[in-house]
């Protein structure tokens, strides 16, 4: 019998929990039994296995991430948009950095397309039609925006910019790199006739 309070959505929350605490790579089925004063057994009856667990959490954490991000865009466009959807992205990997390493893990196709995923990448196309990158384009600029934000956040969880601190602030660097990406995506080549978006 399961124990009263142990649910898959319990489980999955006590688990992100755990992964901001120990990293998710660090979440183990005897971790979580622990935190919940259970055997590990008796988790079975609501997780498959450890990679079930892992999906939960990053199917979680995607979701959640969505809801920030879509609350920072509401009623923003162009370089505000930009900026609002850049900000939440890497607030949230700084506040719940075992939930945003959770929404890197690969998913089969049908669970991602199931996922929050489809609304990242549908909010990002948003942004990107403000700018009026061609439909043909935005997943050359998805890609460009995600691999910059994700470098940007992964190297500074790592303290990789504790070095140049000293030198340059770290919000000063992004605030730049943002600055350069609206630059970017106002110049997307082929569209340089059209107005930039503000």
């Amino acid at each position: 019998m399961p124990r009263a309070g142990v649910t898959v959505d319990r489980l999955t929350e006590v688990a992100a929990d755990l992964a901001d605490e120990l990293g998710f790579d660090n979440v183990t089925i005897t971790a979580l039994a622990r935190s919940f004063g259970v055997k590990e057994g008796s988790l079975y009856s609501h997780i498959k296995n450890m990679r079930d667990l892992r999906v939960k959490v990053a199917l979680f954490a995607l979701a959640e991430l969505a809801d920030e991000v879509g609350d920072a865009l509401a009623g923003r466009s162009g370089k505000d948009a930009l900026v609002a959807f850049a900000d939440a992205y890497r607030d949230y990997a700084m506040r719940h950095p075992g939930r945003y390493a959770a929404t890197r893990f690969p998913l089969d196709p049908e669970t991602a397309a199931a996922s929050a995923g489809v609304r990242h990448a549908e909010m990002t196309r948003a942004i990107l039609r403000g700018y009026r990158v061609p439909e043909s384009d935005q997943i050359d600029a998805i890609r460009l925006l995600g691999s910059t934000f994700h470098g940007f956040v992964s190297l500074e969880a790592a303290q990789s910019f504790s070095h140049s601190s000293g030198v340059r602030d770290t919000d000063s660097s992004w605030s730049a790199i943002l600055d350069v990406l609206h630059t970017a995506l106002s110049n997307w080549p082929g569209t340089a006739s059209r107005p930039a978006a503000s």
